[in-house]
């Protein structure tokens, strides 16, 4: 789901791309299941060994698991990379990979008498390699390279792209691993969605009737969602032939202050089953917020910026002009909300120190067998290290010292977005990248390239450290082998990888298909770095004062957000949703209201049944749309190939 933020348990990451099992992280959220509790837990490690450790009894890390999760997580990189694009949110593919894998296994056997189950830790280690590869490479790929296609207006070759992928996802698994010890096994961090992902395997593997009705809701949502997909945006010979197509926007279409709506780019409704199941999941607060905003813009402020000549056109609406203050929201409130987690912060800083102190505490157990060796994490950290910073001077040509800085960040901001994940369940990517910004703004001032790629490996390594903690955190309370898992974290990246490489050149075969999608995070992590470098002198003077409104708007909401009261928090706009909704069309802001609302009405006829199903309904139709979507961009990019 960060920035990330479909995880939006009223929380108000800027970028949008969410974290760990995000699949539901709104008002509806997993976080219904009861708890995995054991019993008689005293807290400490040598109990855990002795009564849920089972790592070494039952099998983890086979081929089959590996695969598995690989290739369900390859795939889902291209539809979260679509996702991506789309509506600026990349979903956690951990719940919905153990859900698929189940789904698929039962098949599997059911056409195969003599294949065996999977063992729940065999499942367990094909939702980390699934993590990996669907969630700790598509953020790069989409965002920073996607920014950089649109100001430099052609693509990066692959021999660039595919190393610093690798790279930077491959340091975000190794960095994960220092905190595991001290934050998930000593001072045992909720990591929420770590919790929903083990619940729901120990559920399956229970034969739950519960749980396997959620999961055969989340396929039939996914294949009825990938139907709507083919009905929207196919345009084959045979599809034509049969009418089979709906439109992808339904225009409102009147006057309005002299402005005729109609021509205004993404005002109406779009019968987008994604974008109506994302509004499922982030929840009325946002969703509300986002429908309010747009309202604001579409009927006021973009009427009056088009009377006085501020914006040339009704098409420059947001290109020219929201954009900028919508940004200004986003990326205030994300830096003040982490600022206000200072204590936090200071915890973080302190787990290393932690750790060390713990590994010399005399135990009854001798956990190095099974937890990664230290020597392993210095042999992938420095010589991955070192590539990083010789990767953004070969291929951007930014200074060695500034790449040095940069890698080093990440570390210690990878510390940050991992426990705030665990404390939070909200990794504030577009703040780690934002401070990153900052940073390159002040060594490297007036490049643009160098800010935005340098900012773009902090905000991968830390989200993605995060990302995989959550896993790490369901492999402990199954009893996991915690070194396995890792193995099959590894792993993972490099399935991602040779899925979203040759995804991300066809679905984007160019700057012109890349606008179509009229990408939100892209273009806020483009105006910032663009903003940061050059000046906002080019800025229409309007939408200069409108950053400064929304900059101190974003910073009292975030305030407001951490200071209030609980019961009166439901009440306060969520400055994320008040800032995505001037940075995408209308019908984005319209449809996610329609899928709140419509959760909403669920819950007050049928509360039970809801918190049963609203998640992998919602989930399924994220899934199935984007997954078709995406594949129908890359059929057409390799027909018009074929055709040339």
């Amino acid at each position: 789901m960060g920035d990330n933020d479909l995880n939006d348990k009223d929380s108000d990451n800027p970028d949008l791309a969410t974290t760990p099992g995000e699949i539901g992280q709104g008002e509806h959220s997993l976080e219904a299941m009861p708890k995995l509790v054991v019993e008689g837990d005293d807290g400490s490690e040598d109990y855990w060994y002795k009564n849920v450790y089972q790592g070494d009894k039952v099998p983890q890390l086979t081929l089959r698991a590996v695969l598995m999760g690989g290739l369900l997580g390859a795939v889902m990189s291209i539809s979260n990379l679509y996702t991506m694009l789309k509506v600026g949110w990349a979903f956690g593919v951990a719940i919905t990979a153990c859900v698929l894998s189940f789904v698929i296994w039962k098949v599997v056997r059911f056409c195969f008498r003599n294949v065996s189950d999977m063992t729940i830790l065999e499942n367990n280690c094909m939702q980390s390699a699934a993590s990996s590869a669907g969630y700790s490479t598509g953020a790069t790929v989409g965002l920073a390279f996607g920014a950089l296609l649109m100001i430099q207006g052609h693509h990066q070759p692959w021999t660039v792209v595919l190393p610093w992928t690798v790279v930077s996802a491959l340091l975000g698994v190794f960095l994960a691993v220092p905190m595991k010890r001290q934050m998930i096994n000593v001072e045992k961090l909720a990591f929420p969605t770590g919790m929903a992902a083990a619940q729901t395997l120990k559920s399956l593997h229970a034969q739950s009737v519960e749980a396997t009705k959620q999961a055969y809701s989340l396929v039939a949502a996914l294949a009825l969602a990938a139907v709507n997909g083919l009905l929207l945006n196919g345009e084959f010979k045979w599809q034509l032939a049969l009418k089979l197509k709906i439109p992808e926007l339904l225009p409102f279409n009147f006057r309005w202050m002299n402005v005729n709506m109609g021509e205004t780019p993404g005002f109406g409704f779009s019968p987008s089953m994604l974008l109506i199941g994302a509004g499922m999941l982030v929840g009325m607060r946002v969703s509300a917020s986002m429908l309010a905003s747009a309202i604001l813009l579409y009927f006021f402020f973009g009427p009056n910026a088009l009377a006085q000549g501020q914006i040339s056109n009704p098409h420059g609406l947001i290109k020219e002009w929201s954009l900028w203050t919508g940004s200004a929201i986003m990326v205030t409130s994300g830096l003040t909300a982490m600022a206000l987690e200072w204590r936090t912060i200071l915890r973080s800083l302190s787990v290393l120190k932690k750790a060390e102190n713990q590994a010399t505490d005399t135990a009854a157990v001798d956990y190095s067998d099974i937890e990664v060796p230290t020597k392993w994490l210095v042999i992938g950290i420095v010589p991955l290290a070192i590539a990083s910073i010789a990767l953004q001077y070969l291929a951007f040509s930014i200074a060695p010292h500034v790449g040095f800085v940069t890698v080093t960040l990440s570390f210690f901001l990878a510390l940050v977005a991992c426990r705030a994940t665990g404390e939070t369940d909200i990794t504030p990517m577009s703040a780690m990248g934002k401070i990153t910004q900052l940073t390159v703004a002040v060594l490297a001032p007036g490049v643009t390239v160098t800010n935005l790629m340098a900012a773009s490996v902090t905000a991968n390594i830390a989200s993605s450290s995060a990302d995989l903690l959550t896993d790490l955190k369901s492999g402990y309370l199954l009893g996991a082998n915690p070194r396995k898992q890792f193995l099959a974290q590894l792993s993972g990246v490099f399935f991602g990888v040779a899925a979203i490489i040759p995804a991300w050149y066809l679905m984007v075969p160019d700057v012109a298909a890349l606008e179509k999608f009229e990408p939100p995070s892209v273009n806020v992590w483009k105006a910032v770095a663009m903003a940061l470098s050059k000046g906002i002198q080019n800025v229409p003077e309007s939408a200069r004062w409108g950053m400064l409104i929304g900059g101190l708007l974003g910073i009292a909401l975030a305030i407001a957000d951490k200071k209030a009261p609980k019961k009166l928090r439901t009440f306060i706009p969520s400055a994320m949703g008040l800032g995505l909704a001037w940075v995408v069309p209308f019908q984005n802001s319209l449809a996610f209201f329609i899928g709140a609302l419509l959760a909403e009405i669920w819950a007050k006829i049928n509360k039970k049944n809801a918190e049963l199903y609203i998640v992998p309904v919602a989930s399924g139709a994220v899934a199935g749309e984007s997954l078709m979507c995406a594949m129908i961009a890359i059929i057409m990019a390799v027909a018009a190939l074929t055709a040339h």
